[in-house]
């Protein structure tokens, strides 16, 4: 049995007739808009860089438009039942050639057809239910921003009580830099003065005197301290003195010997 002819399918129509397009380039586009939803069949002609897109966003604007108009049917629950591309008329042109000869060129047109319907009811059904769910969804997600939001919000402020306390530590902080800093350029201790004057002191040679405070904080004097290196110095100097003394004792000891064994071989060859 054979099927259903595009002519007979249930719908709104809309036709453009003998468009200046061979029906190849303009089936190529209605592929692409075959069964999808209006809405969706709109945005894919919009973005699709073809001359024939163009036109059949036209056509489709129109079958919309008379299914609004004539049908009285709401544009969002509409499809593209089918769609597709007759041969039109051919216009027959001659250019010439070599030899006296002329070649036919064929300027084909097309007749673009697209029919609109509305959605069947399972698929309202499903369509509504995904757009709840969206919605829902989208809801949620606003509200949960708009409540970090306001958690944000709330963790960034201080209690009146820490910054109280807390001005009041810069306060006496600064008070005290201030009083360290009247001290130091006004009241300056005699003893003081008497350091900072006993640390420049020198002799008459020249050389810098320590001061007598020095020896009392360290608690011991500069003398002793002296001598005391120089009993630690000591020792180290010791064994290489003996050393030394030990080297020139050899030194001499060979000497006497080979003076020695000199003098014997001496006698031996005068008794021989």
């Amino acid at each position: 049995m054979p099927g259903l002819k595009t002519n007979e399918v249930a719908g709104t129509r809309a036709v453009l007739r003998h468009y200046r397009m061979s029906a190849y380039k303009a089936r190529q586009v209605l592929d692409l808009v075959r069964g999808r939803d209006a809405d969706r069949a709109e945005e894919i002609l919009a973005a699709t860089p073809r001359e024939a897109a163009r036109v059949v966003a036209k056509v489709l604007a129109s079958a919309v438009a008379n299914a609004r108009n004539n049908e009285q049917l709401d544009p969002e629950e509409l499809y593209v039942s089918a769609c597709y591309a007759d041969e039109g008329t051919t216009l027959k042109r001659w250019r010439p050639r070599a030899r006296g000869r002329a070649t036919r060129i064929r300027k084909r047109t097309c007749h673009i057809t697209v029919i609109v319907s509305r959605l069947p009811d399972d698929r309202l059904e499903r369509r509504r239910a995904r757009q709840a769910t969206e919605t829902a969804g989208l809801r949620s997600r606003r509200v949960a921003a708009s409540r970090r939001g306001e958690k944000s919000a709330a963790g960034t402020e201080t209690p009146s009580s820490a910054s109280d306390t807390a001005e009041t530590d810069v306060l006496d902080l600064e008070a005290t830099s201030t009083d360290d800093l009247v001290e130091t350029e006004d009241g300056v201790d005699a003893e003081d003065e008497g350091a900072e004057a006993a640390a420049v002191v020198t002799d008459e040679d020249g050389e810098f005197e320590e001061p007598a405070w020095l020896d009392e904080e360290l608690g011991t004097d500069t003398d002793q301290a002296d001598a005391e290196v120089e009993e630690e110095a000591a020792p180290a100097a010791k064994p290489r003195r003996a050393r030394t003394a030990r080297k020139t004792t050899t030194k001499a000891d060979a000497d006497g010997d080979a003076d020695a064994s000199d003098a014997g071989a001496a006698g031996d060859e005068e008794k021989g």
